[in-house]
């Protein structure tokens, strides 16, 4: 797989290292002891989806700094059933269908801004079936947002609500393969 400075990128057991990949996504996201451990629980019922897979950004030492997991959409996962109104609304339903959804996709602070987002996001979605990729993302102009526009996705509805998160969401989808150049 990719070989970035300090870190290789390679599948990765997230069901035997859930708690390395939640400390690294408390620390990317912001969560706090009682939302990780809800997180827990959700990780090992999406890695329980058929085609479930993760990535993981791994230091020489084999210290996990990021992450990426995903599978092929459901529409009858809860993610999906929050997300469609938005994109019905929208005339962008379809997106739900043939493609393969980034569940997660973190990277530990110190780590940030060295191409290891990039590096998962497209190691992953290189193995999907699937002819496109959709996501949810913070509905805020951040890095990561930009990371997602410039590898090719667009914003197919925003200002979503997920039940008990503070801050709305962007839905995004992208063809794929996604874009190398950017």
């Amino acid at each position: 797989m990719a070989a970035l400075p300090e870190v290789v990128v390679e599948p990765l057991d997230l069901a035997a290292r859930t708690d390395e990949a939640l400390a690294v996504q408390a620390l990317a996201f912001g969560l706090t002891a009682d939302e990780v451990e809800v997180r827990r629980h959700i990780v090992h019922r999406h890695l329980l989806q058929p085609g479930a897979r993760a990535l993981g950004a791994l230091t020489p030492e084999g210290r996990l700094v990021g992450f990426v997991y995903g599978m092929p959409n459901d529409r009858r996962h809860w993610w999906s059933t929050v997300v469609e109104p938005y994109l019905r609304a929208n005339g962008r339903e379809s997106w739900l269908d043939d493609s393969f959804v980034i569940t997660e996709l973190h990277v530990h602070p110190a780590f940030q801004a060295r191409g290891i987002g990039r590096a998962l996001i497209t190691a992953i979605t290189d193995t999907a079936d699937e002819p496109r990729s959709i996501l949810s993302a913070i509905d805020v102009e951040s890095p990561a947002r930009g990371l997602y526009r410039r590898l090719g996705y667009t914003d197919l509805a925003r200002r979503v609500l997920f039940p008990s998160a503070p801050s709305p969401y962007a839905v995004m989808g992208a063809p794929l393969p996604l874009l190398r150049d950017n």
